[in-house]
């Protein structure tokens, strides 16, 4: 099994985009909405799953002064994690579950290095292993840590209601559903899921609602 195309600049983002376009009509009206993707990549690593723990079930601005007082502390390694207090890790902001959650990181081991050649599946059979790491998760760190153009995230909510809206449905697809759909939009099925979350912007700027 081979990794696939792997995304690494803006010209790799306007190929598949153009791609959807050409497939599929209502992929080129909401590009036109949008005008050109972003890129989105991100560095890949134990901190950026960290992170992503840390964020979950918190505002966005909750979740950066935890992240912010974590950084300054040091509490973003494999080590630092595994010999930090539960005082040092609840001055940091963190619940006892994310302590937890973050200690199990920790102590998995994962070679980030190896996951950068492996297959998806291997990406997310290994993520998922980790307490408090579930398949969103891992969907969006191969996605945007490790910039692969076939993956896509269809239990995301915000992706369910831009495909209702774009596709005109009759309600939110659930996420097998959504899986199905986005099977046609393979190979650039992550640079499908950027422009739903492009349109679900506009769209819902556009009703007035934020």
């Amino acid at each position: 099994m081979s990794v696939g195309r792997i995304i690494k600049t803006d010209a790799c983002i306007a190929e598949g985009a153009a791609w959807l376009a050409e497939q599929n009509p209502h992929f080129a009206e909401a590009l036109r909405l949008t005008g050109p993707l972003p890129l989105r990549l991100r560095p890949d690593g134990f901190d950026q799953l960290l992170s992503a723990i840390v964020s979950q079930q918190v505002s966005v601005a909750s979740a950066a002064a935890i992240w912010g007082r974590m950084q300054d502390a040091g509490l973003v390694t494999p080590h630092a994690i595994a010999g930090a207090t539960d005082e040092d890790l609840k001055a940091a902001g963190l619940s006892r579950q994310k302590m937890r959650y973050a200690r199990a990181l920790a102590a998995e081991g994962i070679d980030f290095d190896a996951l950068r050649e492996s297959p998806n599946e291997v990406v997310f059979k290994t993520l998922t292993k980790v307490s408090g790491i579930g398949i969103w998760t891992a969907e969006i760190y191969a996605m945007f840590s490790l910039g692969r153009a076939d993956v896509f995230a269809p239990g995301d909510l915000a992706l369910q209601e831009s495909a209702r809206m774009l596709f005109d449905l009759p309600e939110r697809p659930k996420e097998r559903a959504l899986r199905e759909m986005a099977a046609a939009w393979s190979p650039w099925r992550s640079v499908a899921a950027r422009l739903l979350w492009a349109y679900y912007r506009v769209d819902k700027g556009r009703e007035g609602i934020r």
